[in-house]
């Protein structure tokens, strides 16, 4: 019978148990107890004023990692965790092979308002507000990894195929939402907005045993990038029919364009029940998106713009010391105001928005993993993050409203054999809202307010193979 059973049959067992984890200083729970639960309730004292998710990346890929909130840069729970947060853990991966589909589904609603005679004197005669949800759909997100340990080898390989990052909104024109009503002279919007970006990462790696309790890892990546709006507000409207009133073209003729970088990190097992995690991600550096779009009568216009992914810096650790339970803790740093098409807002003298004017993000998340029983583990993680988004820079997000706060995460997996495990979660990010004026090249125009609230949830389903 194992320990954890007794002592569930046994509930004064329970009551030793706990009182030998603080004074018996050889039990590694000791220090779980000293240190983790500090450093828990003081986090959770912070979750008032933080604020969760990465920005445009996720957070964790497949059912597994996605499970305990991403924390695997010091727990490798799975080949989808460790490649996109650590390519050193997959030294302590059995041979396997894991497959994951995410369906995310957002929700996002915009509303805008402009007072009478903000824009000139008695124009617009009466205040003019309105409120509008996108039509965004789902968006399937399906992730590939396998690892090969070699029995006796101090080394390990493997490659990842991720879908990593995305956003989209597909909001429709409207005849009372200020922001979706037609351009001048019909309305004083642009009408209405679609947005579609997805970042898909190939990553072989390889990771080296250097000691018994310490590894590396590297993974040059391969990226592979698709970005569609409508109205292309990140190019210079024209005026060819020469009525007096610019348009935005279209930027939606365009293809995934390829992107390069790499990862290194590293991987450290103590005697004491503590791992220790620590990875960077160089910027992801992708050729222009190129556009075959057209000007207001027709005639072929070509467009060019360029977006990065930003630098990511992984710190992680996790504690095994309990008995079936795993428990991780993971702060991330992610480099937004250095990221080409991330850096800048405002306009450019040609009247094309310069950029979306991202901050820095800063993220914390913990996961824990309870093996319930032979077959069944279960899991559970919580995120928050920075908010990237300034309201003052609502406007130029109408597009990408990726300023989600808190995410809850909850999953399991059942081993069906041996050999094969099948995978559920769930996951929830809670609504936030950004706001602030409508902007111009001119500055803010008084009177006015645009307002983007978004929420997700996602459902998750795996497979892993071990072999």
């Amino acid at each position: 019978m194992s320990e954890s059973t007794r002592l569930t049959q046994n509930p004064g067992r329970i009551t030793s148990a706990i009182k030998d984890i603080f004074t018996n200083p050889n039990r590694c729970g000791r220090w779980a107890f000293r240190v983790l639960l500090p450093a828990a309730f003081a986090v959770a004292g912070t979750t008032s004023e933080a604020q969760a998710q990465f920005g445009s990346t996720l957070n964790g890929t497949g059912p597994v990692a996605r499970s305990m909130a991403g924390t695997t840069t010091a727990a490798p729970v799975d080949t989808l965790g460790a490649f996109q947060w650590n390519p050193a853990t997959i030294t302590a991966l059995p041979s396997s092979t894991d497959f994951g589909l995410e369906i995310l589904m957002p929700h996002s609603t915009v509303s805008s308002t402009v007072n009478a005679g903000s824009l000139a004197p008695g124009f617009p005669a009466a205040t003019l507000t309105g409120s509008t949800d996108s039509e965004s759909g789902i968006f399937p997100l399906p992730n590939f990894g396998i690892v090969h340990n070699p029995e006796g080898a101090n080394y390990s390989y493997g490659v990842g195929v991720l879908s990593v990052g995305g956003f989209g909104v597909n909001y429709p024109g409207s005849a009372s939402n200020p922001v979706l009503t037609p351009p001048l002279p019909a309305g004083i919007g642009v009408g209405p907005i679609y947005t579609q970006y997805q970042l898909v990462q190939v990553m072989p790696t390889i990771a080296l045993h250097l000691t018994d309790d310490f590894s590396v890892g590297f993974s040059p990546i391969v990226n592979l990038a698709s970005l569609s709006i409508d109205p292309g507000i990140l190019a210079a409207p024209d005026n060819a029919n020469g009525n007096g009133f610019p348009t935005y073209p279209s930027m939606n003729h365009g293809s995934f364009q390829w992107g390069a970088g790499f990862q290194v990190g590293a991987f450290y097992k103590t005697d004491y029940c503590w791992q220790f995690g620590a990875a960077l991600r160089s910027p992801q550096w992708f050729s222009d998106f190129e556009y075959n779009s057209s000007d207001q009568i027709g005639n072929p216009r070509t467009i060019d713009y360029g977006l990065d992914a930003p630098l990511t810096v992984s710190l992680g650790t996790a504690y095994t010391g309990f008995d079936r339970l795993l428990i991780a803790v993971d702060g991330k740093f992610l480099n937004y105001s250095d990221t080409r098409g991330y850096e800048t807002a405002g306009f450019s003298p040609t009247g094309a928005v310069n950029g979306l004017g991202w901050d820095d993000v800063f993220a914390v998340s913990t996961g824990v993993q309870y093996q319930a029983t032979d077959f069944a583990a279960l899991r559970m993680g919580y995120s928050f993050n920075t908010n990237p988004i300034n309201d003052a820079d609502s406007f130029y997000n109408v597009g990408s409203p990726l300023s989600l706060q808190h995410g809850a995460y909850a999953g399991t997996t059942w081993s069906v054999t041996d050999n094969f495990k099948v995978s559920l979660t769930y996951s929830h990010f809670f609504e936030n809202t950004i706001s602030g004026p409508i902007q111009t090249a001119g500055g803010p125009i008084p009177g006015t307010n645009l307002t983007s609230s978004t929420s997700a949830d996602s459902i998750l389903v795996g497979a892993t193979v071990l072999f």
